[in-house]
């Protein structure tokens, strides 16, 4: 169900993965929470057509009534596709691969930030978001995901 939204162009899933986020997530997303998908580089959005995370933060916002950033974050540098590296390979492929967009960086500050990904593999990239957005004062970073891959 994840790689059809992912890949499969079964974007009417967020009105089932949504609500479960939302849910999830109610002991964290705060009055002052801000909802920021994990962005796609331009090259990928545009091969892709979507963000699924931008769609499900986007639906979360729309269920809780907290405001939805989807440009906070940028993906500033094209990263190849995370799919078959190691934990080690992930980490490095997105260092320094996210900064914070100008316009927002005086809001955040002291803000609650609710990170939205569809699907937890190493945590690279949510850590990498993470730190980025911590180097700008926000009060706190929450993850939520969809999913969370496990090794066998």
């Amino acid at each position: 169900m994840i790689l059809a939204f992912k890949h499969g162009d079964a974007l009417h899933l967020h009105t089932t993965l949504a609500p479960l986020l939302a849910h999830l997530g109610k002991n964290f997303i705060y009055p002052d929470s801000i909802l920021v998908p994990i962005p796609l580089h331009w090259r990928r959005l545009v091969g892709r057509r979507y963000n699924q995370s931008a769609i499900l933060a986007q639906a979360m916002s729309k269920i809780s009534g907290q405001p939805y950033w989807p440009d906070l974050l940028m993906r500033v540098r094209h990263t190849p596709p995370q799919g078959h590296k190691s934990a080690k390979d992930r980490q490095q492929n997105v260092s320094g691969a996210f900064e914070i967009n100008f316009n927002h960086k005086d809001k955040i500050k002291d803000k609650h930030i609710v990170l939205i990904d569809d699907v937890f593999t190493t945590g690279a990239t949510l850590d990498e978001c993470s730190k980025t957005l911590k180097s700008a004062h926000v009060a706190s970073v929450n993850i939520l995901t969809v999913a969370r891959a496990v090794k066998d």
